[in-house]
């Protein structure tokens, strides 16, 4: 595929956060955009603002003839069933038709490509090692899989020598790239609708890893049982924070490099799960030649990402938090970071089961990861591209918490159970449209509080 040759792009699943990011980009070099998505959302709403087409119904008649000509690449989603009825026109019109991470290989694979991988903490790392090269004034592209805070957006263009992308485990897309630099944050059992085991999901890391370039580097988090330079947190990784302290909510704390030793490194974002995401950021980033001392300056102006313990509400009288977590490892590191910087406080959590299958593999797990707060609240399963399992329902999983402060409740209940909340701390956190509550919640807390 030739980009050159590319009169315009039209994506099936505009909406998603990869595939918008992707949207932005073609729009941004001077092609025409269109596409469609299931819903308008905040971020197709973004992306009409630029002046893309979106539609929200299936239907071929709905598509500019601009994006019925060949020279139109059609970029889809597997998140998209192929039996949509505009994907099958344009297989069946002969149209070149690629999968996003493909377009985004084919995008990176001339640049010095930083990619980040891994079951959890890959979009916070992306986004900041996307804000420390920033902040380095590197000519950059990032695609994230996240909405920074930092810029805004899940996507950046201040050049194409280096680009910074998210590596996808899921549907295998990060095997599409060929990064120079990659890092591995976690491999925990996941998409097992996709792998069937977490033996074949593992075998897909070691697969990712033989893409990095034959003059690359490879980072992993301590502890994992694979070879390259290592992070951790008190732990003697070849790159390792020590002496950690709080002070105001901010972590101050020291950053040891196989060359030398950074004291008093300051960063805002909660959670020693994100103290390991900043260190892995921070080592990449050093792999550009950027000054180590200007990289950790950097780390303390990191803004966060939307959904990502984001303090929706932070005063001294409550405290409301929002995160994407959606499996039992992360809703874990959540409340470690809760109880770290809410120490003694009442926690209620509001949580919404994302795929039917997730929560069949990870039942007793999410149940006793939601059990260690104080009150536990459940919408239904968000099924996004599934269809219901037999037997798997929240009122199965809700069974299963040992917490006798539980409850079921549906979403249209949720503003108001949110807002009753007598907890001190209130915590949402899903992958499903649970995200497009909070604004609905925050502002009904605001009057509440």
């Amino acid at each position: 595929m030739n980009l050159k040759d590319i009169h315009s792009v039209y994506f099936i699943g505009i909406g998603g956060i990869g595939m918008s990011a992707l949207a932005r980009y073609f729009n941004f070099i001077g092609k025409e955009v269109a596409g469609y998505d299931k819903t308008p959302t905040p971020i197709t709403e973004g992306l009409e603002s630029l002046g893309i087409s979106v539609h929200f119904e299936d239907n071929v008649d709905l598509i500019a003839d601009t994006f019925k000509h060949p020279q139109t690449l059609v970029v889809y989603t597997p998140a998209v069933s192929t039996s949509h009825s505009e994907y099958q026109f344009y297989k069946n019109n002969g149209f070149d038709i690629k999968k996003r991470s493909e377009v985004l290989g084919i995008i990176t694979k001339d640049s010095f490509c930083l990619a980040v991988a891994g079951t959890h903490g890959k979009t916070t790392t992306t986004c900041i090692l996307a804000h420390l090269l920033k902040e380095c004034n590197l000519p950059m592209t990032a695609f994230l899989g996240g909405i920074s805070e930092d810029f805004d957006s899940n996507f950046v263009l201040d050049g194409t020598e280096y680009s910074v992308v998210e590596a996808d485990e899921f549907d295998r897309s990060f095997l599409r790239l060929t990064p120079t630099v990659a890092c591995i944050t976690s491999m925990d059992a996941d998409h097992l609708d996709i792998y069937g085991s977490k033996e074949e999901l593992e075998r897909s890391f070691h697969e990712f890893i033989g893409k990095i370039k034959p003059e690359g580097k490879l980072f992993v988090r301590k502890g994992l049982p694979l070879v390259g330079t290592t992070f951790g947190i008190e732990d003697g990784a070849d790159y390792c924070i020590k002496n950690i302290e709080i002070e105001q909510g901010a972590y101050i704390f020291d950053i040891v490099t196989p060359s030398e030793v950074i004291k008093r490194v300051t960063f805002n974002k909660p959670g020693r799960h994100n103290l390991l995401n900043g260190l892995a950021a921070f080592a990449m980033a050093e792999q550009t030649g950027c000054s180590s001392h200007a990289l950790a300056k950097a780390l303390g102006t990191f803004k966060g990402v939307q959904r990502r313990f984001s303090y929706q509400i932070n005063t001294k009288d409550f405290v409301f938090i929002d995160d994407y977590a959606h499996h039992p490892t992360e809703i874990n590191a959540v409340h470690q970071a809760v109880r770290e910087m809410h120490a003694g406080e009442q926690v209620t959590v509001i949580f919404q089961p994302h795929l039917f299958s997730r929560t069949q593999d990870f039942a007793d797990n999410f149940a006793d990861s939601l059990s260690d707060f104080d009150h536990v609240i459940l919408l239904d399963i968000y099924p996004a591209r599934e269809e219901p399992i037999e037997g798997v329902s929240s009122e199965w999983l809700l069974e299963k918490i040992k917490n006798p402060n539980k409850k079921l409740i549906s979403k249209s209940e949720l503003v108001g159970e949110a807002s009753n909340c007598k907890s001190r701390v209130l915590v949402t956190l899903g992958a499903g449209d649970i995200g497009l509550e909070v604004p609905k919640i925050k502002k009904a807390l605001g009057y509440a509080h």
